[in-house]
């Protein structure tokens, strides 16, 4: 079981539009961070977690050139945007790619990506939708789903169970719920939303994201969907052995 951040940064991307760096050491490659998104390999099954702008670039560094699945935790840009590349996924697999969410948030991304699921006269569709409810077994690794306040909606957290091992990938939300704890607590890798360091209306902070991680008794801790303040090297200095952050292209095994 292992799953590779394609991108750690938030929306915005690091750096910002304007080469705005914020605080961070622009020599050091792992402050240059792509939107949030993941790639698990369960045996030979590969599942992306969200589709954002990037996904091109992303895919390619990977050296990836398809899918078998596709979970969109939610519909913002920044996690949705690279939808169009379904196209050249779905014609590198000879088939269609199967795209996963919440049935309200297929409502929403499938009317401004028609074309990707509907097809026209000219071109086929290359994509569909099935909607999430319940828990999955892939290739021997069970997956569960759980909804996490972001704001005013909600986005998925995904925990992989594999024999004894497990990894949760949480990212965009704000607060911990009792439903979120029972299904993140005492995993041994937790991929953690972790915006900055003062708190946010919509994104978990350093303070709290390290509280909870304790509480939940995990084994590791990585911080992901981090802001132009978190400076890899700084971070690494400051945070408790048990935790680090991501940066693009880190691959854990479990």
């Amino acid at each position: 079981m292992k799953l590779r951040i394609l991108g750690s940064g938030t929306s915005s991307g690091v750096p910002r539009i304007g080469n705005d760096w914020g605080t961070v050491d622009p020599a050091e490659p792992k402050n240059r961070r792509l939107r949030a998104a993941a790639l698990a390999t369960l045996g030979e099954t590969r599942l992306l977690i969200d589709a954002g702008p990037d996904l091109r670039q992303q895919l390619n560094a990977a050296g990836v050139a398809t899918v078998d699945r596709v979970v969109i935790t939610h519909d913002h840009a920044d996690h949705i945007h690279g939808l169009d590349d379904l196209r050249q996924l779905a014609h590198n697999r000879g088939d269609q790619v199967s795209v996963h969410a919440r049935p309200e948030v297929i409502e929403r991304f499938v009317p401004r990506f028609r074309y990707l699921f509907e097809g026209n006269a000219l071109y086929p569709a290359v994509a569909r939708t099935e909607a999430i409810d319940g828990e999955w077994m892939v290739q021997g690794t069970r997956i569960r789903f759980v909804d996490q306040p972001h704001g005013r909606i909600t986005s998925l957290g995904l925990r992989f169970d594999e024999g004894e091992k497990s990894l949760v990938y949480a990212v965009d939300f704000h607060d911990l719920t009792d439903a979120m704890a029972s299904l993140y607590d005492r995993t041994d890798v937790w991929v953690a939303d972790c915006l900055r360091r003062r708190p946010h209306p919509t994104h978990a902070h350093l303070d709290a994201v390290l509280g909870w991680a304790r509480e939940l008794r995990v084994g590791q801790l990585v911080l992901t969907h981090l802001d132009n303040s978190m400076d890899h090297a700084q971070l690494g200095k400051e945070l408790p052995d048990w935790a680090a952050p991501a940066w693009d292209g880190l691959e854990i095994e479990v």
